[in-house]
């Protein structure tokens, strides 16, 4: 059997637009023959030196010591300890716990993550801790080098037709899109992206991010 097309795919669990094009990427992943691989990325490491251009609630979670930082230093702390398998795991854990259940981002959230995932409790412990902040930093590099800076989460990379990589950021959409309709848009994503030249295609988004059919 052919091996199946990787798909990489930098989240942070903070962000509920990434969260929803995860779910559409795994949508995808049903019918088509891609494996999808989870890697971190820091809205905070994302936004560090430009703290003081945003909004200050915003800027307040991105903060040392701020709620952004516990999520992904939590999954970087699982991927050293248990392998990549666990990021996704942990991802769909927290994602679920922090949006679809609209628990927030604190630590009873994270800690019954983990429990969701069947992964140690004591990762929690790491959600205040810098132990794995340079491979954090490393992984977010990893991803945002591939599009540039300016842009978030998430980044999708995939080969591309000519075997060159193609990587963006994006897409964002609201719903979660199922069935043909994912499809049409993987399709389409992927169309428009493995253009050379190709960089930008974006509308006023005017509904925020809708969890109703996850």
């Amino acid at each position: 059997m052919a091996e199946k097309t990787p798909v990489d795919f930098w989240f942070d669990p903070l962000c509920p637009w990434a969260w929803m094009t995860s779910r559409w990427v795994l949508e995808v992943a049903k019918v088509r023959d891609i494996e999808v691989r989870w890697h971190v990325m820091s809205l905070a490491v994302l936004n560090e030196n430009r703290l003081d251009e945003l909004p200050e609630e915003y800027a307040e979670n991105m903060r040392p010591g701020g709620k952004s930082w516990g999520p992904v230093r939590v999954a970087v702390a699982a991927r050293q300890q248990h392998g990549d398998e666990a990021v996704g795991r942990l991802y769909t854990a927290l994602g679920t716990r922090f949006h679809n259940e609209g628990l927030g981002v604190n630590r009873d959230s994270i800690a019954a993550a983990l429990a969701d995932a069947d992964l140690p409790a004591d990762l929690i412990e790491y959600a205040d801790k810098d132990t794995y902040d340079t491979e954090l930093r490393a992984s977010h590099k990893e991803g945002i080098d591939k599009v540039g800076q300016e842009v978030g989460t998430p980044v999708i990379a995939v080969p591309g037709p000519d075997g060159e990589e193609i990587a963006f950021f994006g897409p964002v959409v609201t719903p979660t899109p199922q069935g043909e309709e994912a499809l049409r848009l993987w399709d389409g994503t992927l169309a428009v992206a493995s253009v050379p030249g190709f960089y930008e295609i974006k509308r006023t988004r005017t509904k925020g991010p809708d969890f109703s059919n996850l």
